[in-house]
């Protein structure tokens, strides 16, 4: 069988395996902004000290035209790759489509998300992957970012160790669409690109 030739009952064999428990019902609490959290219990000293450590020691003039949360870059972290493997996700996220990603089958790596807080407190923030091949739905995965305050630096965001597949059928091409989402289903970036697992990296 040449590479990349699955069939449609491998792949759904595949997407089988990898299906997702059902969601758990949680409900978010009530957001507050930065400067009300502030405001709140301003005569107690220690909480006061607190919060500055959480939050920062007072909120920042940002652009006021820049989104709340915006995402910059995406890496996949593998020790072994010959060459960084990075997304400038504040370019042309279409040119992704053209290109891809190459991973040697079985090689351990991880996601890692460069994001920006800008304005106030964003509550439970989630990446969102999708995985297709030919088509074909074989994956969904949800990582659970957490929440954050705003502050003039990035932070970074690195999944659990994933590892590639390996094997004569899962090499080829793989469309990956990507979500940075939270708990109100705010939308802060789609974007799609392409992983090609190869038998050697310069296959």
């Amino acid at each position: 069988m040449a590479e990349d030739e699955v069939t449609p009952e491998q792949l759904a064999a595949i997407a089988a395996e990898n299906e997702e428990p059902e969601p758990v019902n949680y409900k978010p609490p009530a957001q507050k902004s930065v400067k009300e959290i502030q405001e709140l219990d301003k005569d107690d000293e220690s909480l006061r000290k607190y919060k500055e450590v959480l939050l920062g020691p007072g909120v920042t003039e940002a652009d006021p035209h820049a989104p709340n949360v915006q995402v910059t870059r995406m890496a996949l972290v593998c020790e072994s790759a010959p060459n960084p493997l990075v997304l400038d996700l504040q370019g042309d996220l279409e040119a992704f489509k053209k290109q891809a990603f190459v991973l040697k089958e079985g090689v351990e790596y991880k996601i890692k998300i460069s994001f920006k807080v800008n304005k106030e407190i964003v509550s439970g923030l989630k990446y969102v992957q999708q995985t297709f091949r030919k088509g074909m739905k074989i994956d969904k995965s949800d990582y659970m970012v957490g929440s954050y305050g705003p502050r003039p630096t990035e932070y970074d965001f690195l999944t659990t160790m994933e590892e590639a597949p390996k094997g004569l059928l899962a090499r080829g091409n793989y469309v990956i669409k990507s979500k940075f989402t939270d708990d109100d289903k705010h939308d802060h970036l789609s974007w799609e690109w392409n992983l090609n697992i190869k038998k050697d990296w310069n296959d």
